[in-house]
């Protein structure tokens, strides 16, 4: 089940191929993430052993992950290199909020090859997790886009990117720990 809703501030423009182009703003979008794998699991593989499970759960993408400043704790950044001809070479996080009680962990987007293709200036990204009565988690994720000055970024890109990869990357993570129980 993803949910999405969209909130545009600023202008944007719509182009006779239905595509929505959004100019100096901010477009935040709210998914949620289905997960046969336990909050407290979930939130330990994601946001705390990130640079050793990542890289092992992922190896045809994650050539590794690891802390380049700080201590794993808020203002920490990580960089996150990517397997050659994936079209993305790295990414490096801010870990802007981390509540091991509450299983919440915002980070941000910091600098990426990615936004080669739009004007964003940072992501910032919160997400829970919290228990369904099976036993599972859903992955409540808000994802807010900060646009540089006068850039201009497609929206249907970043829906398309934004849902489909967070939620393989959820699928991969819950295919893990489903075929390895006491991971």
């Amino acid at each position: 089940k993803t949910i999405l809703q969209l909130q545009i501030f600023y202008s944007l423009s719509i182009f006779s191929d239905h595509s929505i182009y959004i100019t100096m703003g901010v477009i935040t979008l709210e998914n949620e993430f289905l997960v046969a794998v336990s909050p407290a699991k979930l939130f330990k593989a994601y946001c705390l052993d990130t640079d050793a499970l990542m890289p092992k759960i992922l190896p045809e993408y994650i050539k590794s992950s690891e802390i380049i400043e700080g201590n794993g704790g808020p203002g920490t950044v990580r960089k996150i290199t990517f397997v050659e001809g994936k079209g993305l070479n790295y990414v490096k996080q801010k870990i802007e909020a981390i509540d091991e009680e509450n299983f919440t962990y915002s980070f941000s987007v910091i600098e990426a090859d990615v936004w080669k293709f739009a004007e964003v200036e940072k992501v910032i990204y919160e997400n829970k997790f919290v228990p369904t009565p099976e036993g599972g988690s859903i992955c409540k994720r808000t994802s807010t886009y900060h646009i540089k000055g006068d850039g201009e970024i497609n929206k249907d890109k970043i829906k398309d990117v934004y849902g489909k990869k967070t939620q393989a990357l959820f699928k991969v993570v819950e295919a893990y720990f489903l075929a390895n129980p006491d991971a």
